[in-house]
């Protein structure tokens, strides 16, 4: 059966608390049991929940040709999709002439007191009107600060006051096996938590450029998206994004964006709206053993310039095809996919020194970046 990559929207999951019996007949003198004190993650979901919000959106469709493949009043297809239960759009008749609505949720969580919101871009990419929903049921729309697409993510903005906020945690701190709690709208059932596991870190999914996915076993399912994944000390290292799963639910299979990469996104979608990323200018593979045995390398590890673009900064500080980049400053890098993160990393403008394998010798190489947003995709 084919495994298939989905973006989470709208599982149902219920903590089980264990109550202490004391016993009966005791004799005179005999220790009482202790009071009651609830298990699992009750004091954690309590001080957090607050934080986590619903989000609604609608969106005027779009005709089939268009990348969001919402279709049109009447398209023919429309009751085939309904019928055996395919993921396509609902939608809002209006009368006769008018484009369908197209509807749809999501979570997010909030990040500061006066009403900035963290999410996946795909939750509110191209909607015109974004509503979020507090635990407490006061509802208020909501301005798109701005909006990642290569790392999913996005940032709103509410008019409110003295919202219970929640903080970033250190994802680069996670270990395989540490439990985690999820906390989101599976269906727009409203807020429900999950609970499992880290079952692996950096996974890549070909999902983009930046994938380094955590991966856990909390079940995620469609409405999930842009939920926060929690460790044990309430704090969020993980943004809830997508699910393998070859029926749509929830397999056990969940992917969430790292903290540590969230943070530095987020910061730059507040301060401008926009993502500046560092940019080089090569075309990269891998390094393949044959070659690594070749110049005597212990491991098949860099990233190797398979192209230099003229007039860009690589070309600029010397680069040249064939080189193998394996480290970036004092970042090691172990596939092209490392030296795009680091790139990436640091802001156009920024000088970075690559260490570089150049026919067998060592060189190190000072670049300065350009932007990488100002470069067709």
């Amino acid at each position: 059966m084919t495994m298939t990559f989905r973006k989470t929207g709208t599982a149902l999951s219920a903590i089980a608390l264990a109550a202490m019996i004391g016993a009966a007949g005791m004799s005179p003198g005999a220790t009482t049991a202790a009071p009651y004190q609830p298990g699992g993650y009750v004091e954690l979901v309590e001080r957090v929940a607050p934080a986590v919000v619903t989000i609604e959106v609608e969106q005027k469709a779009q005709l089939m040709s268009d990348a969001q493949g919402a279709m049109p009043r009447d398209f023919p297809f429309e009751e085939f999709y309904k019928r055996f239960g395919l993921p396509a759009p609902e939608f809002d008749h209006g009368p006769r002439g008018e484009m369908p609505v197209r509807k749809g949720a999501g979570t997010g969580f909030i990040i500061s007191e006066n009403g900035q919101i963290v999410t996946n871009a795909h939750v509110v990419h191209g909607a015109d009107t974004v509503r979020v929903t507090l635990e407490d049921g006061r509802s208020y729309e909501a301005e798109v600060v701005g909006e990642d697409t290569a790392t999913d993510l996005a940032v709103l903005k509410i008019e409110a006051q003295g919202l219970t906020a929640v903080a970033f945690g250190d994802s680069d701190a996670l270990k395989v096996g540490e439990n985690v709690v999820a906390m989101g709208n599976p269906f727009g059932l409203g807020n429900t938590v999950t609970t499992g596991i880290v079952s692996a870190v950096g996974r890549d999914i070909n999902a983009g450029l930046f994938d380094n996915f955590i991966q856990t076993d909390a079940a995620i399912n469609r409405g999930n998206s842009g939920g926060p994944l929690f460790n044990e000390a309430g704090e969020v290292v993980g943004i809830n994004t997508a699910i393998v799963s070859p029926s749509g639910g929830s397999v056990g299979i969940g992917f969430s964006v790292p903290a540590n990469m969230a943070k530095a996104v987020v910061e730059d979608l507040t301060d401008d709206g926009q993502v500046a990323r560092g940019w080089l200018g090569v075309q990269i593979q891998p390094v393949s053993e044959d070659v690594a045995t070749a110049l005597g390398l212990e491991a098949a590890q860099g990233a190797m310039i398979a192209r230099v673009v003229e007039d860009t900064p690589a070309q600029k500080a010397g680069l040249e095809k064939g080189d193998i980049v394996l480290a970036v400053g004092d970042a090691p890098v172990e596939s092209p996919r490392d030296l795009t993160r680091l790139i990436a990393g640091d802001s156009p403008g920024d000088t970075v020194m690559l260490k570089v394998l150049r026919k067998g010798q060592a060189q190190e190489l000072s670049v300065t970046l350009g932007s990488r947003a100002d470069q067709p995709a």
